[in-house]
């Protein structure tokens, strides 16, 4: 990977998000289809908030909640760190460590979702060493 390496040119197009309005077990269903432990959740095409299998577990299931009549927007994390197509892979890499998070959506100027990125896609998709020992120390759990 050079210093002029994009998430454009690793992140993961036609990503699947979820609204707002959709329910708990459709999210839940959504992930258990896709193979994957979090979604973006969009009106339109703006992001609005994420959701996790975490989030589903803990904020719902854990409080008693209804899984087919609670909301995504019951539980779902609205400031969501996310990036551009533009920015430099080792910028975004940086703050994915800084932040503990393995997937990033990915946005325009005006907040549509456009991509997600992982350090999968960053693991797999770039060959700089420097980066190997980055995603190895952000893969490393916390002390406790």
């Amino acid at each position: 990977m050079n210093a002029m390496t994009t998430v454009s040119d690793i992140m993961t197009r036609g990503v699947r998000c979820l609204s707002p309005a959709d329910s708990l077990d459709y999210a839940a269903q959504a992930m258990d289809e896709l193979d994957v432990g979090a979604i973006p959740v969009c009106t339109g095409e703006k992001l609005v908030g994420m959701v996790t299998d975490r989030d589903i577990i803990v904020r719902a299931v854990a409080q008693g909640l209804a899984t087919g009549e609670t909301p995504l927007s019951a539980i779902m994390t609205n400031e969501v760190l996310c990036c551009r197509e533009d920015q430099p892979v080792f910028e975004v890499m940086l703050a994915m460590g800084d932040a503990q998070v393995r997937r990033m959506p990915v946005v325009d100027r005006n907040r549509n979702l456009v991509g997600i990125v992982s350090l999968a896609d960053i693991a797999v998709k770039t060959e700089d060493s420097k980066v190997a020992v980055a995603l190895q120390e952000i893969s490393e759990p916390a002390e406790s």
